[in-house]
């Protein structure tokens, strides 16, 4: 029986690992989370415990809720139903293309891209008159879908599902996919080696640096951490015109420089999300 049971499990691994990269891996969206939390209003606090105490209404046993941590990668984990739940499958991300300017209404149809969807969830999330379990799950979907919009491949991307059909290596370790790359591997080695910590309490200086600007201002500058650094740092340069090589190495030079830039990236969520759950709930 235990050897059935690691033989599974390491099905279930493989699986994980082949699937469609949709967001920051479970430690950058916690990471968010845990920023956030540091950073909101005692009463936002208190709030965001009201609402999850209604985790019952989910009907999510598989996927509990337990703090804004949880909350912050349940829209990933309910993936699993997706006879219940893939019609919110779209809201992760939103191409625009790096090769073309930017359109913050490109492939959005009907509001089903990110950053609709993170404007329609802090509205839901904002209406005391709604049930406590719809609000909690839009508090659920505001904590994720904010970390995915700073994620830089879920927004610019060059006709290749965001790095999702670029076969990459990260250095010397094989990576499966440049999306892959920066939702996992480059995401823990920037956030863990962070010092200070990511998730700790900023200064007044810090969030007005940081905790600015719309949600389409945070779109465009994901859009342009991709045009910019990303794809030239897999292609050698933006790969406009022409098809791009069929397998890159992200190597050991661009994971340095992009260290830097995914610690602002996950900061700037969790401050702006910050920002955001006082306005919906302080």
């Amino acid at each position: 029986m235990m050897l059935r049971g690691i033989v599974l499990l390491l099905g279930m691994l493989a699986g994980l690992w082949s699937a469609p990269a949709f967001a920051w891996g479970a430690y950058g969206h916690r990471t968010v989370a845990a920023i956030a939390m540091e950073n909101v209003s005692p009463r936002t606090r208190t709030r965001i415990g009201g609402l999850l105490r209604a985790e019952r209404d989910l009907v999510t046993p598989a996927c509990p809720v337990k703090s804004l941590e949880d909350a912050s990668v349940w829209p990933d984990c309910i993936r699993g139903e997706g006879w219940r739940w893939a019609y919110t499958f779209p809201w992760h991300y939103q191409n625009i293309r790096v090769c073309a300017p930017f359109d913050i209404k490109a492939n959005c149809a009907n509001g089903s891209c990110v950053s609709a969807q993170i404007e329609r969830n802090a509205r839901l999330l904002a209406d005391r008159r709604l049930p406590v379990g719809e609000r909690l799950e839009a508090l659920a979907f505001l904590v994720h879908l904010i970390g995915d919009l700073h994620q830089p491949l879920h927004v610019g991307e060059n006709e290749d599902l965001g790095g999702n059909k670029v076969k990459a290596d990260y250095g010397i370790a094989p990576g499966g996919n440049l999306h892959a790359i920066w939702d996992g591997a480059q995401a823990e080695r920037a956030i863990s080696s962070a010092r200070p910590s990511l998730a700790r309490r900023y200064s007044a200086a810090e969030k007005t640096r940081l905790a600015t600007g719309t949600v389409e201002d945070w779109a465009r500058e994901s859009w342009q951490v991709s045009r910019d650094f990303l794809y030239p740092a897999a292609f050698g340069k933006l790969p406009c015109g022409k098809k791009e090589a069929d397998k890159i190495v992200w190597t050991e030079a661009a994971i340095e420089q992009a260290i830097p830039i995914v610690d602002e990236r996950v900061e700037r969520a969790g401050l702006r999300l910050a920002r955001m759950l006082d306005e919906a709930l302080g």
